[in-house]
């Protein structure tokens, strides 16, 4: 199997569906926002006129209103992969989701999740504060608070969960090693500041405020996933007057944007697998694998 990783907007989606053609295979989603339903212009998810006929699987799958969950996307992912190949098709895994992806691809066993004691340190964390959690995280496993970093609320909370449920928390995965035969092929850009600045502006041209607007009204500010969102967690925040413009908030996305796309680069960049081309065309990619 192929995969397509790197950071967004570098152009995954259409090589993605550029190989899947010239591979006869099918495109499986690993960016963990495209995972739900509604959110579309937000994530650049590919419209199905623009698929080209090739099959995409875990598109659309989860309510805006559901937490995140890499287990739940691993068992999936592993059974589209698995049927596909027992085809004869070919899986192109595609996406930014760095945990994700080596969830579908590598050895990992992921703890897991209770919604009671999720939501009950997601309110000691709104009531105390992430320091004061990472205290009691210190208190319960010093080696998971050492890889923590104190403001990070969000780690903090799983792993105190994972604590409670497990009596344990490992802060760091482990080697990269590979459960299927895989090629993996990381896409950059050098301008890849100017494409995203593109990418927003295009998604605001597109009504990307509006379907933010319908999918407020189906429980977004509710998804403790969803809601955080690039560019879903500005708009809200310029609905609810945290921000005083939609070009506030625009900016704001880009910046974030930007932010992430370094931290994309900087965790696709440790796993020596990955073969990295810079703008590359299908035929290049081609080559490659057969040369692998």
């Amino acid at each position: 199997m192929v995969a397509v990783v790197g950071p967004t907007a570098a152009g995954k989606s259409d090589l993605g569906i550029e190989l899947a053609l010239a591979l006869g295979g099918e495109v499986v989603n690993a960016d963990s926002m495209q995972l739900y339903r509604g959110m579309d212009i937000g994530t650049a998810k590919v419209p199905p006129a623009q698929r080209r006929g090739v099959p995409h699987h875990l598109l659309d799958v989860w309510d805006v209103t559901r937490t995140a969950d890499v287990a739940s996307f691993q068992a999936d992912a592993r059974r589209v992969i698995d049927g596909l190949l027992a085809a004869g098709r070919t899986p192109v895994l595609v996406g930014g989701s760095g945990l994700y992806l080596r969830a579908a691809l590598d050895d990992l066993t992921f703890p897991g999740t209770d919604p009671a004691v999720r939501a009950r340190w997601e309110r000691e964390l709104a009531s105390r504060g992430a320091p004061a959690l990472h205290g009691e995280l210190a208190r319960l496993a010093p080696r998971a608070a050492e890889a923590i970093l104190p403001s990070n609320g969000r780690r903090i909370v799983r792993a105190l969960e994972v604590v409670e449920l497990t009596g344990t928390f490992e802060a760091t995965l482990p080697e990269h090693r590979s459960v299927y035969d895989v090629v993996q092929i990381g896409v950059d850009r050098t301008d890849l500041d100017e494409r995203i600045v593109e990418r927003v502006e295009g998604m605001w041209g597109a009504g990307f405020p509006d379907e933010v607007r319908r999918l407020a009204e189906m429980g977004l500010r509710e998804g403790r996933t969803a809601s955080r969102a690039l560019g879903y967690a500005q708009l809200l925040a310029w609905f609810d007057g945290a921000m005083d413009s939609a070009e506030e908030a625009k900016q704001a996305t880009i910046t974030a944007t930007r932010r992430f796309a370094r931290r994309q680069r900087s965790w696709f960049r440790r796993d020596e697998r990955i073969v990295w081309l810079d703008q590359p065309d299908v035929t290049q990619v081609l080559r490659l694998v057969g040369s692998l």
